[in-house]
């Protein structure tokens, strides 16, 4: 550096050449499209690894409960490989008057649902926990979806474009399934399947310019 100021070079460009580490990928304990797609769309660095964990859905369960017990075994199943790198475990579930609706079983179940949801607000609800060696972070997100009245033609139609399939609630919001949303209320991406405005807070939070933010 010394060489290049003596011939008059600027200190702020030299400077400015300092080359930063790259943030270390987070390990996503999941193997959800939707949720690779939206940390893609953040720009943020990950890897993916499959949860070493079955889920259990007790009918009784509470689903705030439900969610954030789901998303803290996901990351800890895989966190004994992840290193010194954050992992991330993610579970959504979608609520409608109490009643918790996971993914449909067949198109019979599938259509049950959506006529359920048919002009009426039910929540999405996921839960996100965040794991190092040295601390674990677990929170919720709560986003309210009010669904335009649907007649039996609208759901013919959408059971029949297999969309529904692998998806809690039995629509996905970024596709077909947009066409059935009147309004939300909260965090769309979290709809989606991961709530990206608590998990940019506690990325800035925890690693405060580390992945842009903070």
């Amino acid at each position: 550096m010394g060489a290049s100021l003596a011939d008059g070079g600027d200190l702020e460009g030299a400077e400015g050449r300092v080359s930063v580490a790259p943030a270390p990928p987070l390990l996503l304990a999941s193997t959800s499209p939707q949720r690779r797609a939206i940390l893609d769309q953040l720009g943020l660095p990950f890897d993916v690894v499959a949860p070493r964990y079955e889920e259990h859905d007790p009918p009784d369960a509470d689903p705030v409960s439900l969610v954030r017990e789901h998303a803290r075994a996901k990351a800890r199943s895989v966190v004994g490989e992840a290193g010194d790198r954050p992992v991330l475990g993610v579970d959504t579930t979608v609520v409608c008057a109490g009643r918790v609706c996971g993914k449909a079983t067949g198109p019979a179940e599938a259509a049950e649902m959506l006529a359920a949801l048919g002009g009426t607000t039910h929540e999405v609800i996921s839960g996100l926990c965040l794991v190092t060696p040295a601390w674990e972070e677990l929170h919720h997100e709560v986003t309210r979806v009010t669904f335009r009245p649907l007649t039996a033609r609208d759901i013919a139609a959408y059971v029949a474009s297999g969309e529904w399939q692998n998806r809690a609630g039995a629509y996905a919001i970024q596709g077909l399934g947009a066409g059935l949303v009147e309004r939300i209320e909260g965090d769309y991406l979290n709809v989606v399947g991961l709530p990206a405005a608590l998990l940019i807070r506690l990325l800035a939070s925890r690693f405060a310019g580390t992945y842009g933010v903070g």
